[in-house]
Protein backbone atom coordinates (compact mmCIF):
# COMPACT_ATOMS: atom_id res chain seq x y z
CA UNK A 1 0.00 0.00 0.00
CA UNK A 2 2.16 2.52 -1.33
CA UNK A 3 3.43 5.95 -0.05
CA UNK A 4 5.79 8.37 0.36
CA UNK A 5 7.62 11.10 2.55
CA UNK A 6 9.99 13.82 1.33
CA UNK A 7 10.19 15.82 4.50
CA UNK A 8 14.05 16.89 3.08
CA UNK A 9 13.24 18.21 0.10
CA UNK A 10 10.66 20.71 1.86
CA UNK A 11 10.74 23.88 4.21
CA UNK A 12 9.23 23.34 7.56
CA UNK A 13 6.53 25.17 8.76
CA UNK A 14 5.02 26.22 11.85
CA UNK A 15 2.83 23.28 11.98
CA UNK A 16 4.93 20.53 10.62
CA UNK A 17 6.90 21.57 13.65
CA UNK A 18 4.33 21.10 16.04
CA UNK A 19 3.28 17.77 14.65
CA UNK A 20 6.99 16.66 15.30
CA UNK A 21 7.09 18.08 18.81
CA UNK A 22 3.49 16.25 19.61
CA UNK A 23 5.57 13.35 18.23
CA UNK A 24 8.01 13.42 20.91
CA UNK A 25 5.46 14.93 23.75
CA UNK A 26 3.03 12.13 23.56
CA UNK A 27 4.49 9.27 22.62
CA UNK A 28 4.82 7.90 26.30
CA UNK A 29 0.89 8.32 26.40
CA UNK A 30 0.28 6.61 23.61
CA UNK A 31 2.63 3.29 24.62
CA UNK A 32 0.19 2.30 26.99
CA UNK A 33 -0.77 -0.94 26.30
CA UNK A 34 -0.50 -3.97 28.86
CA UNK A 35 0.01 -7.65 28.44
CA UNK A 36 -1.73 -9.05 30.86
CA UNK A 37 0.22 -12.68 30.15
CA UNK A 38 3.74 -10.59 30.23
CA UNK A 39 5.30 -13.17 27.95
CA UNK A 40 6.93 -10.16 26.05
CA UNK A 41 7.74 -10.94 22.52
CA UNK A 42 4.90 -12.93 20.66
CA UNK A 43 4.42 -14.58 17.50
CA UNK A 44 0.99 -14.81 15.36
CA UNK A 45 -0.09 -16.53 12.59
CA UNK A 46 -1.34 -14.53 9.25
CA UNK A 47 -3.72 -15.83 7.17
CA UNK A 48 -3.47 -15.48 3.18
CA UNK A 49 -5.75 -14.08 1.36
CA UNK A 50 -6.76 -13.71 -2.68
CA UNK A 51 -6.22 -10.11 -3.78
CA UNK A 52 -8.50 -11.33 -6.97
CA UNK A 53 -9.40 -7.85 -7.21
CA UNK A 54 -7.25 -5.84 -4.56
CA UNK A 55 -8.34 -3.07 -2.79
CA UNK A 56 -6.96 -0.06 -3.61
CA UNK A 57 -5.13 1.43 -0.80
CA UNK A 58 -2.99 4.75 -1.38
CA UNK A 59 -1.82 7.35 0.72
CA UNK A 60 -4.38 9.87 1.81
CA UNK A 61 -4.86 12.92 -0.18
CA UNK A 62 -6.42 13.91 2.78
CA UNK A 63 -4.32 16.33 4.43
CA UNK A 64 -4.95 15.27 8.32
CA UNK A 65 -2.94 13.69 10.75
CA UNK A 66 1.22 12.90 10.00
CA UNK A 67 0.47 12.83 6.83
CA UNK A 68 0.31 16.21 6.08
CA UNK A 69 4.11 15.92 6.82
CA UNK A 70 4.35 14.56 3.04
CA UNK A 71 5.63 18.17 0.47
CA UNK A 72 3.44 19.15 -2.25
CA UNK A 73 5.72 16.91 -5.16
CA UNK A 74 5.37 13.66 -3.26
CA UNK A 75 4.15 10.86 -5.42
CA UNK A 76 1.09 9.53 -5.01
CA UNK A 77 -0.90 6.62 -7.38
CA UNK A 78 -3.43 3.61 -6.46
CA UNK A 79 -1.39 0.61 -7.54
CA UNK A 80 -3.03 -1.98 -9.46
CA UNK A 81 -1.94 -5.43 -8.96
CA UNK A 82 -1.09 -8.59 -10.57
CA UNK A 83 -4.95 -10.10 -10.67
CA UNK A 84 -4.92 -13.62 -9.76
CA UNK A 85 -2.68 -14.68 -6.81
CA UNK A 86 -2.51 -14.42 -2.61
CA UNK A 87 -0.82 -11.19 -2.41
CA UNK A 88 -2.37 -10.06 1.09
CA UNK A 89 -1.97 -11.35 4.57
CA UNK A 90 -5.18 -10.97 7.41
CA UNK A 91 -4.40 -10.78 10.93
CA UNK A 92 -7.26 -12.17 13.47
CA UNK A 93 -7.60 -10.41 16.41
CA UNK A 94 -10.27 -9.97 19.54
CA UNK A 95 -11.48 -6.94 20.40
CA UNK A 96 -13.70 -5.63 23.58
CA UNK A 97 -15.18 -7.43 26.14
CA UNK A 98 -16.86 -9.90 25.17
CA UNK A 99 -14.40 -10.48 22.62
CA UNK A 100 -15.68 -9.95 18.92
CA UNK A 101 -12.87 -11.65 16.48
CA UNK A 102 -12.08 -9.10 13.25
CA UNK A 103 -9.75 -9.94 10.62
CA UNK A 104 -7.23 -6.87 9.42
CA UNK A 105 -5.04 -6.87 6.67
CA UNK A 106 -1.67 -6.35 7.57
CA UNK A 107 0.37 -3.05 6.25
CA UNK A 108 3.34 -1.98 6.87
CA UNK A 109 2.91 1.24 4.61
CA UNK A 110 0.13 2.97 7.07
CA UNK A 111 -0.22 3.64 10.64
CA UNK A 112 -3.62 3.24 12.19
CA UNK A 113 -5.53 -0.37 13.62
CA UNK A 114 -9.47 0.37 11.86
CA UNK A 115 -12.28 -1.74 12.08
CA UNK A 116 -15.97 -0.72 10.57
CA UNK A 117 -18.19 -0.55 13.37
CA UNK A 118 -21.97 -0.73 14.10
CA UNK A 119 -23.60 1.62 13.33
CA UNK A 120 -22.15 2.11 9.84
CA UNK A 121 -24.42 2.15 6.79
CA UNK A 122 -21.58 2.36 4.56
CA UNK A 123 -19.35 -0.02 5.35
CA UNK A 124 -19.39 -3.67 3.88
CA UNK A 125 -20.61 -5.83 6.72
CA UNK A 126 -18.94 -9.25 6.38
CA UNK A 127 -19.54 -12.56 6.86
CA UNK A 128 -17.91 -12.00 10.81
CA UNK A 129 -20.45 -9.27 11.05
CA UNK A 130 -19.48 -5.92 12.37
CA UNK A 131 -18.04 -4.86 16.06
CA UNK A 132 -20.54 -2.98 17.87
CA UNK A 133 -18.68 -0.56 20.70
CA UNK A 134 -22.11 -0.37 22.87
CA UNK A 135 -21.64 -4.32 23.61
CA UNK A 136 -18.49 -3.63 25.05
CA UNK A 137 -17.48 -3.01 28.71
CA UNK A 138 -13.66 -2.31 27.85
CA UNK A 139 -14.51 0.54 25.00
CA UNK A 140 -13.29 4.15 26.14
CA UNK A 141 -13.67 6.85 23.26
CA UNK A 142 -10.42 9.30 23.06
CA UNK A 143 -11.23 12.94 23.78
CA UNK A 144 -10.05 15.53 22.00
CA UNK A 145 -7.56 17.23 24.37
CA UNK A 146 -5.89 13.46 24.47
CA UNK A 147 -2.70 12.91 23.10
CA UNK A 148 -3.12 10.89 20.53
CA UNK A 149 -5.73 12.94 18.97
CA UNK A 150 -3.33 15.69 18.77
CA UNK A 151 -0.87 13.43 17.39
CA UNK A 152 -3.20 12.91 14.57
CA UNK A 153 -3.64 16.50 13.95
CA UNK A 154 -7.30 17.31 14.83
CA UNK A 155 -5.90 20.24 17.38
CA UNK A 156 -6.40 22.08 14.81
CA UNK A 157 -9.94 22.29 15.34
CA UNK A 158 -10.85 22.12 11.22
CA UNK A 159 -14.20 20.96 9.44
CA UNK A 160 -16.29 21.17 12.67
CA UNK A 161 -13.74 18.20 14.50
CA UNK A 162 -12.39 19.12 18.32
CA UNK A 163 -14.34 22.27 18.74
CA UNK A 164 -14.46 21.45 22.63
CA UNK A 165 -11.92 19.37 24.36
CA UNK A 166 -14.24 17.25 25.26
CA UNK A 167 -15.75 15.69 21.92
CA UNK A 168 -14.65 12.43 20.90
CA UNK A 169 -11.70 12.76 18.56
CA UNK A 170 -12.54 11.74 15.02
CA UNK A 171 -10.36 10.69 11.81
CA UNK A 172 -11.04 10.90 8.23
CA UNK A 173 -8.89 9.76 5.76
CA UNK A 174 -9.52 10.18 2.10
CA UNK A 175 -7.60 8.45 -0.59
CA UNK A 176 -6.52 9.18 -4.46
CA UNK A 177 -8.97 6.45 -5.88
CA UNK A 178 -11.74 8.58 -3.71
CA UNK A 179 -12.17 5.72 -1.23
CA UNK A 180 -12.62 7.36 2.02
CA UNK A 181 -12.85 5.73 5.62
CA UNK A 182 -14.21 8.21 8.72
CA UNK A 183 -15.10 7.30 11.99
CA UNK A 184 -14.12 8.00 15.92
CA UNK A 185 -10.97 6.95 17.97
CA UNK A 186 -11.18 4.62 20.67
CA UNK A 187 -9.08 2.86 23.13
CA UNK A 188 -10.42 -0.45 23.41
CA UNK A 189 -8.85 -4.40 24.77
CA UNK A 190 -7.14 -6.61 21.80
CA UNK A 191 -6.48 -10.10 22.36
CA UNK A 192 -5.08 -12.39 19.68
CA UNK A 193 -3.32 -15.91 19.66
CA UNK A 194 0.27 -16.78 19.17
CA UNK A 195 1.22 -19.70 17.71
CA UNK A 196 2.81 -21.09 20.75
CA UNK A 197 -1.29 -20.89 21.49
CA UNK A 198 -0.76 -19.04 24.30
CA UNK A 199 -3.26 -15.72 24.22
CA UNK A 200 -2.10 -12.51 24.43
CA UNK A 201 -4.07 -9.68 25.90
CA UNK A 202 -3.42 -5.84 25.22
CA UNK A 203 -5.23 -3.29 27.24
CA UNK A 204 -5.99 -0.01 25.98
CA UNK A 205 -5.07 -0.02 22.07
CA UNK A 206 -5.74 2.80 20.49
CA UNK A 207 -8.01 1.79 17.71
CA UNK A 208 -10.48 3.63 14.73
CA UNK A 209 -13.75 2.72 14.92
CA UNK A 210 -14.99 2.99 11.22
CA UNK A 211 -18.85 4.58 10.85
CA UNK A 212 -18.56 5.40 7.29
CA UNK A 213 -16.63 3.87 4.77
CA UNK A 214 -16.92 4.30 0.89
CA UNK A 215 -14.70 2.95 -2.64
CA UNK A 216 -12.94 0.45 -1.02
CA UNK A 217 -13.22 -3.61 -2.26
CA UNK A 218 -12.64 -6.11 0.31
CA UNK A 219 -12.48 -9.38 0.54
CA UNK A 220 -15.42 -11.90 2.70
CA UNK A 221 -13.16 -11.70 5.38
CA UNK A 222 -11.15 -8.42 5.47
CA UNK A 223 -12.42 -6.15 8.17
CA UNK A 224 -10.51 -2.64 8.17
CA UNK A 225 -6.47 -2.28 8.35
CA UNK A 226 -3.98 -2.61 11.18
CA UNK A 227 -1.29 -0.74 10.49
CA UNK A 228 2.83 -1.67 10.69
CA UNK A 229 4.28 1.68 9.95
CA UNK A 230 6.84 3.13 11.98
CA UNK A 231 4.59 5.98 13.52
CA UNK A 232 4.10 6.25 17.27
CA UNK A 233 -0.03 5.10 16.84
CA UNK A 234 0.87 2.52 15.14
CA UNK A 235 0.55 -1.34 16.76
CA UNK A 236 4.18 -1.56 16.98
CA UNK A 237 4.73 1.53 18.52
CA UNK A 238 1.87 0.89 21.09
CA UNK A 239 3.16 -2.56 22.20
CA UNK A 240 6.77 -1.99 22.30
CA UNK A 241 7.18 -1.40 25.84
CA UNK A 242 5.42 -4.61 27.01
CA UNK A 243 6.54 -6.63 23.79
CA UNK A 244 10.37 -6.32 24.30
CA UNK A 245 11.07 -3.20 21.88
CA UNK A 246 9.92 -1.36 19.14
CA UNK A 247 10.70 -4.51 16.49
CA UNK A 248 8.75 -7.41 14.34
CA UNK A 249 9.54 -9.46 11.73
CA UNK A 250 7.34 -11.09 9.39
CA UNK A 251 8.15 -14.40 6.94
CA UNK A 252 5.76 -14.30 4.08
CA UNK A 253 5.46 -18.14 2.53
CA UNK A 254 5.73 -18.45 -1.51
CA UNK A 255 2.71 -17.72 -3.62
CA UNK A 256 1.66 -21.47 -4.61
CA UNK A 257 2.13 -22.76 -0.64
CA UNK A 258 -0.17 -25.11 -0.28
CA UNK A 259 -3.18 -22.30 1.13
CA UNK A 260 -3.84 -24.02 4.95
CA UNK A 261 -0.48 -23.01 5.57
CA UNK A 262 0.17 -19.84 7.18
CA UNK A 263 2.35 -16.76 7.04
CA UNK A 264 4.31 -15.73 10.38
CA UNK A 265 4.70 -12.19 12.15
CA UNK A 266 7.08 -11.67 15.48
CA UNK A 267 6.72 -8.73 17.87
CA UNK A 268 9.18 -7.21 20.36
CA UNK A 269 11.68 -9.90 21.83
CA UNK A 270 12.66 -12.64 19.81
CA UNK A 271 11.58 -11.08 16.52
CA UNK A 272 15.66 -9.83 15.87
CA UNK A 273 16.98 -11.57 12.42
CA UNK A 274 20.24 -13.08 12.90
CA UNK A 275 22.40 -15.68 11.69
CA UNK A 276 24.11 -16.21 9.04
CA UNK A 277 23.53 -14.76 5.53
CA UNK A 278 21.80 -11.67 6.86
CA UNK A 279 21.68 -8.53 5.33
CA UNK A 280 21.39 -5.25 6.80
CA UNK A 281 20.55 -1.73 5.66
CA UNK A 282 19.45 1.58 7.05
CA UNK A 283 15.63 2.66 7.49
CA UNK A 284 15.92 6.63 6.55
CA UNK A 285 14.95 8.77 9.28
CA UNK A 286 12.66 11.72 9.16
CA UNK A 287 10.35 9.46 6.84
CA UNK A 288 6.94 9.55 8.64
CA UNK A 289 5.56 6.21 8.80
CA UNK A 290 7.19 4.96 5.88
CA UNK A 291 10.34 2.15 5.61
CA UNK A 292 12.43 3.47 3.36
CA UNK A 293 15.75 2.48 2.33
CA UNK A 294 18.80 3.21 -0.36
CA UNK A 295 19.33 1.38 -3.07
CA UNK A 296 22.42 1.47 -5.66
CA UNK A 297 21.47 -0.43 -7.90
CA UNK A 298 20.17 -3.61 -9.44
CA UNK A 299 22.76 -6.93 -10.73
CA UNK A 300 21.06 -8.77 -13.37
CA UNK A 301 23.47 -11.70 -14.26
CA UNK A 302 26.69 -10.68 -13.32
CA UNK A 303 26.37 -6.99 -14.65
CA UNK A 304 25.60 -4.15 -12.41
CA UNK A 305 22.74 -1.78 -13.05
CA UNK A 306 23.29 1.40 -11.15
CA UNK A 307 20.43 3.88 -10.42
CA UNK A 308 22.55 6.70 -10.80
CA UNK A 309 26.10 6.51 -13.40
CA UNK A 310 27.71 8.69 -10.74
CA UNK A 311 27.09 7.10 -7.64
CA UNK A 312 25.70 10.33 -5.85
CA UNK A 313 22.18 9.86 -5.99
CA UNK A 314 20.87 6.92 -4.04
CA UNK A 315 17.14 5.12 -4.89
CA UNK A 316 15.33 5.12 -2.09
CA UNK A 317 12.39 2.17 -2.08
CA UNK A 318 9.40 2.20 0.26
CA UNK A 319 9.41 -1.25 1.78
CA UNK A 320 5.71 -2.07 1.37
CA UNK A 321 3.49 -5.09 2.27
CA UNK A 322 1.02 -4.20 0.65
CA UNK A 323 1.80 -3.99 -3.20
CA UNK A 324 2.73 -7.04 -4.83
CA UNK A 325 4.66 -5.77 -7.41
CA UNK A 326 8.01 -3.69 -7.46
CA UNK A 327 8.50 -0.84 -8.58
CA UNK A 328 11.46 1.11 -10.16
CA UNK A 329 11.62 5.18 -11.78
CA UNK A 330 11.20 4.90 -15.93
CA UNK A 331 14.56 5.43 -16.49
CA UNK A 332 16.04 3.29 -14.48
CA UNK A 333 13.22 0.40 -15.10
CA UNK A 334 14.19 0.62 -18.97
CA UNK A 335 18.24 0.58 -18.18
CA UNK A 336 17.33 -2.60 -16.05
CA UNK A 337 14.71 -4.01 -18.93
CA UNK A 338 17.27 -3.90 -21.81
CA UNK A 339 19.94 -5.76 -19.47
CA UNK A 340 17.78 -8.47 -18.55
CA UNK A 341 16.45 -9.11 -22.17
CA UNK A 342 20.50 -9.06 -23.37
CA UNK A 343 21.21 -11.56 -20.58
CA UNK A 344 17.75 -13.15 -20.88
CA UNK A 345 19.03 -14.04 -24.22
CA UNK A 346 21.83 -15.13 -23.70
CA UNK A 347 21.20 -17.75 -20.92
CA UNK A 348 18.48 -19.44 -22.49
CA UNK A 349 18.29 -19.59 -26.37
CA UNK A 350 14.83 -21.55 -26.13
CA UNK A 351 13.00 -18.93 -24.95
CA UNK A 352 12.22 -15.47 -27.11
CA UNK A 353 13.24 -11.87 -25.52
CA UNK A 354 10.53 -11.19 -23.21
CA UNK A 355 7.56 -9.39 -24.96
CA UNK A 356 5.23 -6.37 -24.21
CA UNK A 357 1.66 -7.35 -24.77
CA UNK A 358 -0.44 -4.09 -24.78
CA UNK A 359 -3.82 -5.71 -24.79
CA UNK A 360 -2.96 -7.63 -21.43
CA UNK A 361 -0.19 -5.55 -19.98
CA UNK A 362 0.88 -2.24 -20.27
CA UNK A 363 4.48 -1.32 -21.74
CA UNK A 364 5.97 -1.47 -17.89
CA UNK A 365 5.67 -5.02 -18.15
CA UNK A 366 8.14 -7.74 -19.43
CA UNK A 367 6.80 -11.07 -19.94
CA UNK A 368 7.09 -14.36 -22.06
CA UNK A 369 4.93 -17.01 -23.15
CA UNK A 370 3.82 -19.85 -20.40
CA UNK A 371 4.28 -20.38 -17.05
CA UNK A 372 7.34 -22.11 -16.42
CA UNK A 373 9.29 -19.88 -14.45
CA UNK A 374 13.31 -19.01 -15.63
CA UNK A 375 16.26 -19.90 -13.31
CA UNK A 376 18.09 -17.41 -14.95
CA UNK A 377 19.25 -14.61 -14.84
CA UNK A 378 20.03 -14.08 -11.31
CA UNK A 379 18.87 -10.45 -9.81
CA UNK A 380 19.73 -8.67 -7.16
CA UNK A 381 19.34 -5.42 -5.30
CA UNK A 382 22.44 -3.57 -4.05
CA UNK A 383 22.02 -1.38 -1.04
CA UNK A 384 23.67 1.35 -0.13
CA UNK A 385 27.23 0.66 1.55
CA UNK A 386 27.84 -2.39 -1.01
CA UNK A 387 25.34 -5.21 0.41
CA UNK A 388 23.66 -7.44 -1.93
CA UNK A 389 20.27 -9.35 -1.60
CA UNK A 390 20.03 -11.86 -3.63
CA UNK A 391 16.35 -13.49 -5.02
CA UNK A 392 14.90 -16.48 -6.41
CA UNK A 393 12.90 -16.82 -9.76
CA UNK A 394 9.99 -17.05 -7.88
CA UNK A 395 10.37 -14.07 -5.83
CA UNK A 396 11.21 -12.51 -9.24
CA UNK A 397 8.72 -13.62 -11.51
CA UNK A 398 5.06 -13.83 -11.87
CA UNK A 399 3.25 -16.66 -13.11
CA UNK A 400 -0.50 -15.74 -14.88
CA UNK A 401 -2.18 -19.10 -16.01
CA UNK A 402 -5.45 -17.41 -17.38
CA UNK A 403 -2.74 -15.34 -19.24
CA UNK A 404 -0.25 -17.83 -19.81
CA UNK A 405 2.48 -15.56 -19.28
CA UNK A 406 5.35 -15.24 -16.57
CA UNK A 407 6.32 -11.51 -15.65
CA UNK A 408 8.98 -10.10 -14.68
CA UNK A 409 8.15 -8.74 -11.09
CA UNK A 410 9.69 -5.39 -11.63
CA UNK A 411 7.36 -2.18 -13.46
CA UNK A 412 7.82 1.70 -13.48
CA UNK A 413 6.73 3.51 -11.83
CA UNK A 414 5.45 6.37 -14.15
CA UNK A 415 2.47 3.75 -15.86
CA UNK A 416 1.19 3.46 -12.25
CA UNK A 417 0.81 7.18 -12.54
CA UNK A 418 3.60 7.91 -9.46
CA UNK A 419 6.06 11.08 -9.93
CA UNK A 420 9.40 11.33 -8.79
CA UNK A 421 12.56 10.60 -10.38
CA UNK A 422 14.33 8.79 -7.17
CA UNK A 423 11.44 6.91 -5.63
CA UNK A 424 10.39 3.18 -5.77
CA UNK A 425 8.53 0.47 -3.90
CA UNK A 426 9.98 -2.90 -2.80
CA UNK A 427 6.96 -4.86 -3.10
CA UNK A 428 5.80 -7.69 -1.12
CA UNK A 429 6.69 -10.59 -3.84
CA UNK A 430 10.54 -10.07 -3.41
CA UNK A 431 9.89 -10.04 0.85
CA UNK A 432 8.54 -13.94 0.16
CA UNK A 433 10.66 -16.92 1.80
CA UNK A 434 11.94 -14.14 3.26
CA UNK A 435 12.43 -13.28 7.26
CA UNK A 436 12.71 -9.52 6.93
CA UNK A 437 13.08 -7.93 10.42
CA UNK A 438 12.57 -3.70 11.36
CA UNK A 439 14.31 -2.68 14.39
CA UNK A 440 12.98 1.01 15.08
CA UNK A 441 14.62 1.41 17.84
CA UNK A 442 18.12 0.98 15.70
CA UNK A 443 16.84 1.85 12.83
CA UNK A 444 17.56 -0.84 10.80
CA UNK A 445 15.88 -3.64 8.79
CA UNK A 446 17.09 -7.15 8.11
CA UNK A 447 16.72 -9.91 5.50
CA UNK A 448 17.59 -13.24 5.70
CA UNK A 449 16.85 -16.41 3.27
CA UNK A 450 14.64 -18.48 5.07
CA UNK A 451 11.98 -21.62 4.56
CA UNK A 452 9.13 -19.67 5.57
CA UNK A 453 7.27 -22.98 5.81
CA UNK A 454 9.17 -24.46 8.02
CA UNK A 455 10.76 -21.53 10.06
CA UNK A 456 9.23 -18.05 10.32
CA UNK A 457 11.24 -16.96 12.94
CA UNK A 458 10.19 -15.54 16.24
CA UNK A 459 9.94 -17.50 20.09
CA UNK A 460 7.50 -19.98 19.59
Amino acid sequence: MAAFCDLHKNNYTRAVIAILLFHLIYYPVIAAANIDNNYGGFSAPLIRINFKNPPLHSRPKHHKSGRRLIGPDTPQATLQTDPDKQDGHLMKLSVGTPAFDIYLAIDTGSTLLWTHCQPCQTCKETKHGMFDPKKSSTYKDVPCSAGECKILGQFEQDDGYCKDPKDTCRYYFEYLDTTFSTGVMAKETVTLNTTSGKAVTLKDILIGCAQEQKGATYTDDEMGIIGLGGGNLSFVSQIAPYAGGKKFSHCFVPRDTDPNIESKINFGKGSEVVGEGVVSTPLLESRGDAYMIEVEGITIGNDFVPFNSTGTTMLEMRIDSGTPKTYIPQDFFHRVATQFMKTFDTVDSKLDSFISDDEKYDESHLCIEGTTIPKEPKVAINFKGGQKLQFTGEQIFFPNKDLNLTCFGMSNTTSQGLAGDHYGIYGGNIQRNFLIGFDLDKNVVSFKPTNCITNGGGTD
